[in-house]
């Protein structure tokens, strides 16, 4: 990473960061918390969402996990196929019609936070809420580089080496869909905060990318 500039930086220090960026924007702002299971994008996603009501804006989490497709279009290539994980299992069009594009311009403000539970294969039931201000926070993985529209991004970035060692035994099959999505999208770069996340408690943000 020659040329690479990266700031040092503590969770804490991050949380408040992200979060006073996020609480400058006026209206409504669609953020994605994106990073690869080990690198915990729900946590981040979580404690930056407890920042933004300290700082007085509403907040709506939502998980792209319950916007994945059902188990016969995910699995159709099987149930360890990289490329079905980077391609097929997460809904897209589901999370643009139902959470991101009824809060962009001229939407709705009507947003299902939840469509789909994994674990039972079913929809789930949730109820409709209205946000006609505020925040959405999105974890999730593989999010950047789908067009998938948004006004501010986080990618929680691991290098190779990290992420085989931290991901777990039974997910070893996916590293190929991880190292597509860093090749093809570069999402530390791509994103408008990336965050070397090698060493949970040491962080480091880019503050210059490569031109």
């Amino acid at each position: 990473m020659a040329g690479v500039r990266f700031r040092p930086l503590s969770p804490p220090a991050l949380i408040d960061e992200v979060s006073t960026q996020v609480a400058a924007r006026p209206e409504i702002t669609r953020v994605i918390i994106d990073g690869a299971p080990p690198t915990r994008p729900d946590v981040l996603a979580d404690r930056i969402g407890e920042r933004l009501r300290v700082l007085g804006r509403p907040v709506l989490r939502v998980s792209a996990a319950d916007f994945r497709r059902a188990a016969s279009l995910r699995f159709e290539r099987g149930r360890t196929d990289p490329d079905a994980r980077y391609d097929d299992w997460l809904d897209g069009g589901a999370l643009r019609r139902e959470v991101l594009d009824p809060l962009g311009p001229n939407g709705s403000r009507r947003v299902l936070p939840r469509l789909w539970n994994t674990d039972t294969d079913r929809a789930v039931r949730a109820e409709y809420v209205d946000l006609p201000q505020g925040v959405v926070l999105i974890d999730g993985e593989l999010l950047l580089g789908r067009g998938l529209p948004h006004d501010y991004s986080v990618h929680l970035w691991l290098s190779a080496p990290a992420l085989a060692r931290k991901l777990p035994e039974s997910e070893q099959w996916a590293l190929p869909a991880f190292a597509r999505y860093d090749a093809e999208v570069r999402p530390l770069y791509m994103a408008d905060t990336g965050v070397r996340a090698d060493d949970p408690l040491r962080l480091a943000v880019l503050d210059d990318a490569p031109v």
